[in-house]
């Protein structure tokens, strides 16, 4: 078991100190924690709203205004769920020491692309790289 790292309150990671060092991993580590606990509550919060909303509404127009709000909430939970698995993803690449480096290239990826989006897994010209493939090959 690591040692846990101290990490001041205000501490945001530097391009002048070593790329991915144990402040940085552990700052990273919190944001992602942090996350996925607002999300799981957001989730635990959908789930209640959806039960409550399982009431038999006679009027067609209730009806189907409801119905198009809960399919809303069940596609906003999917996304959470999926969001859920890149954070988890993001979680072990920490803890095998991959997390910040490209999976394409192998390359650091910027702090501030990290700081934005802590589960991104490509720096930024891959990923562009990688999204200009997928739609020559979508339009196939």
């Amino acid at each position: 078991m690591k040692p846990e790292v101290f990490l001041p309150d205000d501490y945001r990671p530097a391009e002048d100190e070593p790329f991915m060092n144990d402040r940085q991993l552990e700052y990273f580590r919190r944001k992602l924690v942090v996350w996925k606990q607002e999300l799981l509550s957001q989730s635990a919060e959908t789930l209640g709203n959806l039960t409550e909303s399982g009431r038999n509404v006679p009027d067609l127009a209730d009806r189907a205004s409801e119905e198009t709000d809960r399919a809303l909430e069940l596609r906003t939970r999917d996304r959470q769920r999926k969001l859920i698995s890149k954070i988890d993803a993001a979680l072990r690449r920490i803890e095998s020491g991959e997390y910040g480096y490209c999976e394409m290239t192998g390359e650091p990826i910027s702090l501030k692309r990290l700081d934005a989006r802590p589960i991104a897994t490509m720096t930024l010209e891959a990923q562009e790289k990688h999204e200009r493939r997928e739609k020559v090959h979508r339009e196939d």
